[in-house]
């Protein structure tokens, strides 16, 4: 029978990434995905000065980490990341975590736990 898998996406400031990147891989995350987003939560975007003139932005750069895990706890990576992301300010992020029914492994043919 295959091992629980989780997938735990992470929605942050980029300049925070390194960090993060390194706090996961000394837990034991082996692998994961980044994508560049925009979005807006509560802050519903930012106010930069250009050119002498205000301008709004409504949707703020952001990035996404996707890591699917089954050896590591997700609650693991929840606390790592937390520990790491937090700043107390408006804007530090969300994370986000759903169960993963299969992962395939497309050059092997390998299927679930022996996928990741």
């Amino acid at each position: 029978m295959p091992k629980e898998m989780t997938k735990v996406a992470i929605v942050t400031r980029k300049e925070k990434f390194d960090e993060l990147r390194l706090k996961m891989k000394e837990i034991g995350v082996t692998g994961m995905t980044v994508t560049e987003v925009e979005g807006n939560g509560v802050q519903q975007g930012i106010r930069k000065i250009i050119g002498g003139v205000m301008k709004r932005y409504y949707l703020s750069p952001k990035i996404k980490v996707e890591i699917v895990v089954c050896a590591v706890k997700p609650e693991d990576v929840i606390r790592v990341a937390t520990e790491v992301l937090k700043t107390g300010n408006v804007g530090d992020g969300k994370i986000f975590t759903s169960p993963i029914t299969h992962v395939v492994r497309i050059r092997t043919g390998e299927w679930d736990d022996k996928a990741l």
